[in-house]
């Protein structure tokens, strides 16, 4: 049975709650968020090619919009192993499809693992250890294994994901079957998670051999896996939009979960730039010329190092300086981003700006 992990890479989201930066064109996987040199997507590719065993076995599928980008960014990607949606349809149908092209291409042996390209981890060591562990334990046995993060704070932004009984181990590291999935809970639940410790943060990533999960997914998402198998990637735009989580994990009676550690942010809007970077002994995060007088708890940024932002009195806002446009938010309300895009979005005078 391979034991080789085909690592992929879903690069196919918008990153919409880091506008102005992330934008069309522009997605937030093609960004440098870290304080390094290397985007979200080329972060990403660094830490898979240990596993993959170099570029001929690192896949990644992505959107028509931004296939090109994707080549400039990682250039040593071979072009078999880019897979290019027509029109997003979510990650049932990206897992599906490139589930179909890596076991025409591997076998149904296969252990495929999906990644998204927008993550941070802090412990490469550990990762690598941690993904060891999951391949071991989907080679051998049927099963869709989910890697779920170690709660530090009772996040009601994330999926949790209960264990139920312990399987065993594998690479040193525990493994248990899946109880349930629960959708980002209010404060109140999700402490109450926190407090059994038998929850875990959803990370979506998830490792599997490409037969089990093809399987499954005629089981339980026959709408988006029959016509793909049946027509190819053609039909895509006529597949169902469904999330990986909703069409299969939260269905089939095949996941386990590794509860793990290795330092992990989904870099989900604007406020995880102070996680990642704030300085105790400064008072805001600043990543452009800032000139603050009373200034504190802020997020500052500038594409364009000639740009000065000058502050006043302020506490607790993002301020960020994009070319033609600057956003200004309270931390607490950068989830609304969302809904500011959707206004531009309706107005002809600023869809240039998306």
């Amino acid at each position: 049975m391979n034991s080789l992990l085909i690592p992929v890479i879903l690069a196919g989201g918008k990153g919409e709650r880091f506008w102005p930066l992330s934008r069309r064109h522009r997605p937030k996987q093609f960004l440098s968020l870290d304080g390094s040199s290397r985007s979200l997507l080329q972060g990403t590719a660094d830490r898979l090619l240990t596993l993959a065993g170099g570029w001929d076995h690192l896949w990644v599928i992505t959107s028509s919009q931004i296939a090109q980008g994707v080549r400039e960014q990682l250039p040593n990607l071979p072009e078999q192993n880019l897979l290019i949606e027509s029109e997003g349809r979510d990650t049932a149908a990206a897992v599906a499809w490139t589930s179909l092209e890596i076991k025409k291409r591997y076998g149904e042996d296969a252990v495929i693992g999906f990644f998204p390209a927008d993550h941070w981890i802090a412990d490469q060591d550990a990762f690598v250890h941690t993904l060891s562990a999951a391949t071991e334990l989907a080679t051998s046995t049927a099963a869709i294994v989910t890697l779920g993060i170690k709660p530090t704070f009772p996040s009601t932004g994330y999926g949790y994901i209960e264990q139920g009984e312990k399987i065993g181990s594998f690479n040193a590291l525990p493994a248990y079957h899946v109880n349930r999935f629960t959708e980002k809970p209010n404060r109140e639940t999700a402490e109450t998670f926190l407090s059994t410790g038998q929850f875990s943060w959803n990370s979506g990533m998830f490792v599997f051999r490409a037969g089990v999960v093809l399987e499954e997914l005629r089981t339980h998402a026959s709408e988006i896996i029959e016509p793909l198998e049946q027509q190819g990637p053609d039909i895509y735009p006529q597949l169902p939009k469904k999330s990986i989580d909703y069409a299969l994990m939260e269905k089939t009676s095949l996941a386990y979960v590794l509860p793990v550690e290795f330092g992990w942010d989904d870099l989900g809007d604007w406020n995880a730039i102070e996680r990642l970077l704030k300085k105790e002994d400064h008072p805001n995060v600043e990543l452009a010329t800032h000139v603050g007088l009373d200034t504190e708890g802020a997020i500052i940024y500038a594409s364009n190092p000639d740009d000065v932002v000058v502050t006043i009195g302020l506490d607790d806002v993002v301020i960020v300086r994009d070319r033609n446009v600057t956003l200004i938010v309270k931390k607490e309300r950068t989830q609304e981003i969302k809904q500011i895009l959707k206004i531009l979005q309706s107005d002809p005078r600023f869809t240039n700006l998306l």
